[in-house]
């Protein structure tokens, strides 16, 4: 066996008191390093108290409804619906957000027409239809579909007449939703013939 050219080192006898003392210098700076947070940990803990005790008394944020398994006032013949898009928002300034969705009837190929469909959810109910924005009756394509500031907004595609194949909507036009006292009121934007 060969022996160390270094001398001995001090802890390899260290008494009890010496552990006592390095224990207790740890502890203190495990408790020095709690107290001193950093002040972005501070305020994003404070920030999500706010959001907690300012949404609902202190309860969950509300959250959108969920379109799945709601039945859409949209007649498809037995060939179901599908949602092609979803964006949620608070419309009438209630602090609960609604879900605004475009539906349409599940097809092969071609450009079926959909409606637009606003959603509310009240606390433990199911979600429900409200209100309906385009009507699947008017042969329309609903494109775009958007929340921003509780207004809706979509690009609508649609046909000029009726020997226009439905596989190829030759009219676009923007349109836009808000709540205005109990009712949604549209403004029409741009209208276009498509290429």
């Amino acid at each position: 066996m060969q022996t160390s050219a270094l001398p001995d080192l001090a802890h390899t006898g260290a008494k009890p008191v010496h552990w006592l003392a390095t224990a207790a210098a740890m502890a203190a700076v495990v408790a020095l390093a709690g107290l001193l947070q950093p002040e972005a940990a501070t305020a994003t803990a404070q920030a999500s108290e706010h959001a907690t005790t300012a949404g609902n008394n202190g309860s969950a944020p509300a959250t959108a409804p969920d379109p799945a398994g709601v039945v859409f006032p949209l007649e498809c013949g037995g060939a179901g619906q599908t949602v092609a898009d979803r964006a949620p928002g608070d419309l009438d300034g209630d602090g609960r957000p609604e879900t605004v969705v475009s539906v349409h009837c599940t097809a092969g190929s071609g450009t079926p027409p959909g409606g637009v469909y606003v959603l509310t959810q009240a606390s433990g109910a199911a979600p429900r239809v409200v209100a309906t924005l385009v009507d699947p009756a008017d042969n329309l394509t609903v494109t775009g579909l958007a929340v921003q500031d509780g207004t809706v907004s979509a690009t609508l595609l649609g046909y000029s007449s009726t020997e226009v194949p439905r596989c190829c909507p030759d009219e676009r036009e923007s349109a836009a939703w808000t709540w205005k006292g109990s009712a949604f009121v549209r403004s029409a934007g741009d209208s276009s013939a498509l290429a």
